[in-house]
């Protein structure tokens, strides 16, 4: 789960964490009182959507008079903020993070993410602040310093001190670096993080350091420990089919294809996606009904595939493992019925009584055509869904 900046900040700064004195806007009549509220002669207007690259996409300006601040606030709220992360429609504008402007000498990278192969947290650096870290690291990634945490007794001061002076610190600021660090790891840590991002952490005419931009993305398989922060979502800022997904227990990804996938199993739907392309098709989505399908499941799963306009015909993929496979085809039938599937349907049943199952549904009177192997099926639905452009 991804946090909006104003809400990365927040936490930011209970975890020591310096971040520029801000307030949220969240209507364009308040917008001047807000400002004159901060103070000062000029402020930094943020639109608050899940993206990066919001500043060459016009979702950050400077403005240099309360009237200029009120045309902004009215120009952005209510809109959609479309950068090169976000695709072409764009992610909605509900608030804008009103700031003072930060004298910047320099401007630094500081990240935290988990190294899945090393298995501890990572802490990465670089004197390139203000880029898409990506293209630091693919350009330029001798400039990228790293440094691993040991779970057991957590950042400890040389690691600090090797990033801070890797960096062209002097010694004060190398302390602040310290101070920053051991918040982030902190932060990460408690609230069980899968990625924290300072870009740019500055550092000001005056040596101070400050936390200028804030992301912070949550491991979703751990917010059941803190409903504090999953009351911080912001389903506006999510794909719709995704968010229906997720209040069904379903794992959903939008695609850019025209073959729908339901199946069950991660590792399966991965290697079904690619069968699809192989056979020259394009998966419309990622779909995965988890091990233990029931009918109810896989109705919803049929609606949110065919929610999308794009869907031309729809591929059924499912192991019987852990569920036999004539009651998935019992609930094929039913989801199908309820639904009111208007395109082809191709199924490929294995497992616990696959052939009861695929019997079922040849002797059906639906329009379900059924597969032996998973390769006859995705050759089978890739055709299905040509014929129907």
């Amino acid at each position: 789960m991804n946090l909006h900046e104003y809400q990365a900040k927040a936490l930011f700064a209970r975890h020591g964490i310096p971040v520029p004195r801000s307030l949220t806007v969240s209507s364009p009549d308040a917008s001047r009182t807000l400002a004159e509220e901060l103070g000062g002669e000029r402020w930094v207007i943020k639109a608050q959507v899940h993206s990066g690259a919001r500043g060459k996409a016009g979702g950050v300006v400077l403005a240099d008079s309360l009237d200029q601040v009120e045309r902004e606030a009215t120009r952005l709220l209510g809109s959609r903020l479309v950068t090169r992360q976000t695709g072409p429609a764009g992610l909605p504008i509900g608030q804008l993070l009103l700031e003072q402007p930060t004298a910047s000498a320099r401007e630094l990278y500081l990240g935290a993410l988990v190294d899945r192969e090393a298995r501890r947290v990572v802490i990465m650096a670089s004197a390139d602040g203000g880029m898409d870290i990506e293209e630091v690291a693919a350009r330029t990634p001798e400039r990228i310093l790293t440094t691993h945490v040991h779970p057991a007794v957590g950042l400890m001061g040389w690691q600090s001190r090797k990033i801070g002076y890797g960096l062209g610190l002097t010694p004060d600021q190398v302390k602040a670096l310290d101070k920053v660090m051991r918040g982030l790891y902190q932060l990460f840590i408690d609230c069980d993080a899968s990625l924290v991002e300072i870009n740019p952490l500055v550092v000001t005419s005056q040596g101070d350091l400050i936390a200028l931009d804030a992301k912070l993305n949550l491991d979703d398989n751990a917010l059941y420990r803190h409903p504090d922060l999953l009351a911080l979502r912001d389903i506006s800022q999510e794909d719709v089919r995704e968010a229906q997904a997720k209040e069904h227990d379903l794992n959903y990804i939008s695609l850019d294809g025209n073959v729908g996938c339901m199946v069950n199993g991660a590792g399966l739907a991965m290697a079904t996606m690619d069968l699809i392309k192989l056979h020259g098709g394009e998966p419309a989505n990622f779909l995965d009904v988890g091990g233990g399908a029931t009918a109810a499941r896989v109705a919803e799963a049929f609606k949110l595939i065919l929610s999308d306009e794009k869907v031309r015909a729809v591929l059924v993929n499912i192991f019987g493992g852990i569920v036999r496979c004539d009651l998935i085809a019992e609930g094929i039938m039913q989801a199908v019925r309820e639904v009111h599937v208007q395109v082809p349907v191709v199924v490929r049943l294995e497992g616990t009584n696959a052939e009861q199952g695929l019997a079922m549904l040849a002797a059906s009177d639906l329009a379900i055509t059924t597969a032996a192997s998973l390769s006859e099926a995705a050759d089978r639905v890739v055709a299905a869904a040509g014929a129907r452009h």
